[in-house]
């Protein structure tokens, strides 16, 4: 992921991405500001939910975007 910053500030960085339990598995489509942070609690199983419950934590495709709302209508 490329990190945009300012003065030692990340910038935010709306994206969508795709999560995977595994090869033919459960799959989960998000969007996010903040693409490393967020699989980072995917990962941890930070919150509670549909991810946690299903063990998906395995990044498969991303796609960044310049505002959240582009972001949210892809």
């Amino acid at each position: 992921m490329v990190r945009i910053l300012t003065s030692n500030v990340a910038v935010k960085q709306p994206a969508v991405y795709l999560l995977a339990s595994a090869p033919r598995g459960t799959l989960y489509l998000g969007v996010t500001s903040n693409l490393v942070k967020r699989i980072w609690q995917h990962r941890e199983r930070v919150a509670k939910g549909f991810t946690q419950r299903y063990d998906i934590k395995t990044l498969v495709w991303y796609e960044q975007h310049h505002t959240m709302a582009s972001a949210i209508a892809r």
